[in-house]
């Protein structure tokens, strides 16, 4: 039997390939970004062909690194950046316009309008709130503003698909046009409910069926690699939205269990189970995964900017030279000196979404330091991801307990004690912190039988440090008083 796992990992500024061996160890690891547009303000777009370019490149990369050939692998999973929008010409397989990222606003006043007297229509079968951060008014552009794309639509000459059909669709050469349930879930086109694409949303936003990839489970074997690309044909076997992968990463498999990952925003998910919890508290309910015939469901609060606003402090302010840099700075200082960051750069995602809220400091004064700077923007993001899990708390009806975490920022020992401050309860990092890449190479190998089952993948996760609660509760209370002052007013801020 073929000894590893591949995992395709495309991200929203770079491409992955990380190679597991049976007990999760990364034996190669590939990684190459990818360019950024900002056509306009609020814009953002991805070209696809250079993410499949970038993203075939990692995997060649890590073959060779590696020094392994495509028989040494058993199966491939494919995680990705999730709602990112790609619409191409059936035949030639060109996409006729650049992808739409999921960062993007340009509908963000088309979704203003639609909640006026569709929200409730909408939630109800997607479990979404109305936002452009979804793929339906994605497409729905696309169709209205390409030259003749609304014309192919209707003559079935277009495909749609997030980054993982349009991987899967390059790598099996145009024989495979598939999804999985957890990225149908987050495209404001697909009934959670009855599992399959709704026909009522699909004429409220005037996009054809024949466009969409067909919703098959998120572990089974859908295809097989061209041999273009590799000398042997590997199963493409397991398909998982990068943070519903990340919860099965984290072998968040029980009700009540939370993920949070650290990446360019912040995501977490709660396992809800086989039963989709309808928030009451402006969170998401979505699909984590369906495996072997049971579907599980998730809540779901995304912060927009997270590591983003690492990464602003480092190409825009020029503060720091690396993102590992902000926690070198912040060290120099005891605490915040009353500064306090929200990072709204792209709005405010749960449970406020407010696409409007902008990025502020408060509390600026004379003996403001570049140190000061630098933690009340680690701990903004962690601000943040308290206030989803207080919602989620609410809409499950009981206290949590840990959160289990991954993701680049998820590094940061500074960070991820500040959290746990903040909960005054334990954060839980895990040896391998690549988890998102873990879950996709996990429901490949379920696929194929790599695993027996995955209680077997479950006695294998493994703790690499447990952040307990040190600073005292009535300073928590000060710093939580103060955040949330500062996010009221980046809510007022233009209304």
């Amino acid at each position: 039997m073929s000894k590893y796992i591949m995992a395709l990992d495309q991200g929203t500024t770079s491409s992955r390939t990380i190679i597991f061996d049976a007990l999760g160890n990364i034996k190669a690891l590939a990684q190459h970004p990818f360019t950024q547009y900002f056509p306009q303000s609020g814009w953002v777009e991805h070209d696809a062909k250079e993410i499949w370019a970038s993203q075939i490149a990692t995997l060649t990369e890590a073959l060779a690194k590696s020094n392994l050939n495509a028989t040494d692998i058993a199966a491939i999973g494919i995680t990705n950046q999730r709602e990112t929008t790609v619409v191409w010409d059936r035949q030639s397989g060109e996409p006729i316009a650049r992808a739409i990222v999921w960062q993007d606003r340009r509908t963000a006043d088309y979704c203003d309008k639609l909640k006026e007297d569709k929200a409730e229509f909408i939630r109800a079968k997607t479990g979404l709130v109305v936002d452009a951060y979804f793929s339906a008014t994605k497409i729905k552009w696309i169709l209205d503003n390409v030259a003749g794309a609304r014309q192919k639509a209707k003559e079935g000459k277009l495909c749609f698909g997030t980054v993982d059909t349009w991987l899967i669709y390059n790598l099996t050469k145009g024989k495979v046009f598939v999804t999985d349930p957890s990225n149908a879930s987050r495209t404001m086109l697909y009934n959670i409910h009855t599992l399959k694409w709704d026909d009522e949303l699909l004429e409220l936003f005037d996009i054809p069926a024949s466009m969409l990839p067909e919703v098959k489970s998120s572990s089974e074997i859908y295809g097989y690699s061209a041999t273009r690309w590799v000398d042997h044909e590997i199963p493409i076997a397991g398909i998982a939205g990068d943070q519903q992968a990340a919860l099965f990463g984290q072998m968040c498999i029980e009700k009540g269990m939370i993920k949070n990952t650290y990446g360019t925003g912040c995501f977490l998910l709660m396992n809800t189970g086989e039963q989709a919890i309808e928030s009451k508290n402006n969170l998401l309910t979505t699909i984590a995964w369906q495996l072997k015939g049971k579907t599980s469901y998730a809540l779901e609060g995304g912060v927009f900017v997270g590591g983003a606003a690492v990464q602003w402090l480092r190409d825009g302010a020029r503060m720091i030279r690396t993102a590992a840099d902000i926690n070198t700075l912040a060290a120099t200082v005891e605490d915040n000196g009353g500064v306090y960051f929200v990072p709204a750069l792209t709005g405010l995602g749960a449970p406020y979404w407010d696409q409007y809220a902008r990025g502020a400091f408060y509390g600026i004064s004379r003996g403001t330091t570049d140190g000061h700077i630098a933690r009340s923007v680690l701990e903004g993001i962690a601000f943040q991801v308290y206030d989803i899990v207080k919602e989620m708390e609410k809409d499950l009806g009981e206290a949590c307990k840990e959160i289990r975490v991954d993701g680049g920022a998820s590094a940061s020992d500074y960070l991820m004690q500040i959290q746990s401050d903040i909960f005054h309860f334990n954060i839980v990092r895990p040896k391998v912190i690549e988890t998102t890449a873990l879950g996709a190479a996990y429901l490949a190998a379920l696929a194929v039988g790599y695993y027996e089952s995955v209680d077997t993948i479950k006695s294998q996760w493994q703790v690499d440090r447990l952040f307990s609660p040190k600073l005292e509760q009535e300073k928590v209370k000060e710093m939580l008083h103060f955040w949330h002052k500062a996010v009221q007013s980046s809510l007022n801020w233009l209304h």
